[in-house]
């Protein structure tokens, strides 16, 4: 691995690692059970550079803004590094997102260049808002030959022959635009610099090195903040390689496991919990004897790794289940979501350990992790090297909010020093997460305090940009917020949102109403709907610019009626 200290940017690491490692294979890319490309770090740079010097060429340069509205695969990673060469800052996008939200947040982004696959920009095209888009550069992965592409270029045309100049850019610099949320609301643009990234790398990279001939399954997308760190910045810069799939259908991810041995591969809580009931599944289909044998295997593996993994000894005792996994799989990691301590014990028992931990996109990537010493089911692990952590106002049990201080702590927030000045209080960033440091170090988190929940998928839903939702109600005036944020609860993973409804005087709350409501809702993905109402009686608190004061509003609500009031819809 590269000594990070010595480095300024990541785009000096990254061209560094790229000729270091320059024979190692450093990205497959398979669409079911084809693989469609494999790159050597030669192969990467010899498609990336071209992109550079065609970006030169048309005018983006230091502290220019690029975005990325792409899924999973190898040019996601060429293009991030191609900018990265020019000295710009990446603009990571969820490709996932509606075209409206994808374009408010290239609009609150002010980015200049877009890079897009072909049916996302279809999509985009297509939306009434498209004609507000302001990119001055638009790039299409994947688009047909003749296909009209209404002012952009072909990604794979867009190219320049002869060595761009490399851009160094400072640790201060900024680096990257991360978007922890945008869907109709206020769009949290988290602005990382170079030095965040730099030591969130080597923070992780301490605890868990890569290697040459490390796998890492590429499953989250890379702009998720994890994927980004794990499948792109710290296998690059170890000489590691990196599997994208194009499909997350189970059986062409096990096929991937085995056909590609997989070292590492980071999953949401969800996919973790689907493996858990495929395995569990299998084991019910065994015959009486094979599940005795089984059980006594797993009985034993689980007495003689009580202390810390022994993943050698493990594959000996249970090789059916490692074979499963392609063999060489090393650890799960997983976080950006409540997980069940039950889940990772059982894989942990199986000799997988399960690398649990806990981050924010303000903050990089991860605060702490399970450095499996001891293995910790019941916890987010401990702070990473440079990481420190405070309980503010604890209660009696120790329980208050987590504020962490280091150096990947995000800049600010774009465009909003509000907001930055009430989530950084002395350097200190405020997560909103109630949790409490035990006798050893370890980080339990038992609840939020911030107006947000995070789904089992990993992603962050702010009542506020639900609200949109709900415009034109027939109703004097209303709100959304999270249930624990008003009842404070010490648990994780039932959060549920709530409809706060203040009626017109004589109005009722009626079934016509209730269908209304109910409309609206159902326009909402499964995830982000509303699971309650209360109709409330008190006109809402609000500032002298008419925002609601959600604190406010919220310690009415808690001091005057019990959750039990809360009328599922």
């Amino acid at each position: 691995m590269l000594d990070l200290r010595e480095y300024t940017c990541l785009g000096a690491a990254l061209r560094d690692a790229i000729d270091r490692f320059a024979a190692q294979t450093c990205l497959i890319e398979a669409d079911r059970d084809r693989e469609k490309t494999q790159l050597s770090y030669s192969d990467f740079k010899e498609l990336a550079l071209p992109l550079a010097r065609a970006l030169e060429d048309a005018g983006f340069d230091a502290g220019g803004r690029a975005a990325m509205v792409m899924s999973n695969q190898s040019k996601w990673l060429v293009s991030a590094y191609a900018i990265f060469y020019c000295g710009g800052v990446l603009v990571p996008l969820d490709f996932k997102l509606t075209a409206a939200e994808q374009l408010q947040l290239l609009a609150h982004s002010q980015a200049t260049v877009l890079i897009v696959e072909y049916y996302l920009w279809r999509a985009i095209t297509q939306s009434p808002d498209f004609q507000n888009l302001t990119t001055r550069i638009v790039l299409v992965t994947e688009a047909p030959l003749g296909a009209d592409l209404l002012g952009g270029f072909r990604w794979e045309d867009f190219k320049r022959k002869g060595a761009p100049d490399f851009v160094m850019r400072q640790r201060e610099d900024v680096a990257s635009i991360v978007y922890s949320s945008g869907t109709g609301g206020r769009p949290k643009g988290c602005v990382l610099t170079h030095e965040n990234y730099l030591e969130q790398c080597r923070a992780l990279m301490a605890w868990y090195p890569f290697w040459p001939g490390v796998r890492y399954l590429s499953i989250l997308p890379t702009n998720h903040a994890i994927d980004f760190m794990v499948g792109f910045i710290g296998p690059f810069v170890c000489g590691a390689c990196v599997v994208h799939l194009r499909t997350l259908r189970p059986e062409f991810v096990r096929d991937a496991f085995m056909r590609y041995r997989i070292t590492y591969v980071a999953l949401v809580p969800m996919i973790l919990k689907n493996l858990e009931r495929g395995l569990r599944a299998k084991f019910d289909e065994l015959g009486a004897a094979k599940r005795f044998v089984l059980d006594r295997m797993i009985g034993l593996n689980k007495l003689l790794t009580r202390r810390r993994p022994k993943v050698k000894l493990s594959r000996l005792l249970l090789p059916g289940v490692h074979r499963a996994f392609g063999g060489d799989l090393l650890a799960l990691i997983t976080g950006g979501a409540f997980m069940e301590p039950s889940t990772m014990q059982f894989f942990y028992d199986l000799g997988i350990p399960v690398v649990n931990g806990y981050g924010l996109t303000e903050a990089g990537t991860a605060l702490t992790l399970n450095d499996l010493k001891p293995f910790r089911a019941d916890t987010v692990g401990k702070p990473l090297p440079g990481v420190e952590l405070r309980i503010l106002n604890p209660d009696a049990e120790g329980v208050g909010e987590v504020a962490a201080r280091s150096q990947t702590v995000m800049s600010h927030y774009l465009d909003d020093p509000e907001l930055t000045m009430e989530t950084i209080v002395e350097g200190w960033l405020l997560t909103g997460d109630l949790g409490r440091l035990d006798g050893s170090g370890h980080l339990q988190l038992l609840g939020r305090k911030k107006n947000m929940i995070v789904t089992e998928g990993g992603k962050n839903i702010y009542p506020e940009d639900i609200e949109s939702v709900f415009d034109g109600l027939p109703v004097k005036e209303y709100s959304v917020i999270a249930a624990n944020y008003v009842w404070p609860a010490k648990e994780l993973g039932r959060e549920l949102l709530v409809l706060v409804l203040r009626l017109e005087q004589n109005q009722q709350f009626d079934s016509k109403l209730l269908e209304e409501v109910n409309a609206r809702n159902r326009r909402l993905p499964d995830f982000k709907r509303v699971g309650g109402r209360v109709v409330w009686g008190k006109d809402f608190p609000r500032t002298a610019s008419m925002k609601i004061k959600r604190n406010d509003l919220a310690e009415e609500i808690r001091n005057t009626i019990e959750r039990s009031a809360v009328v599922k819809l």
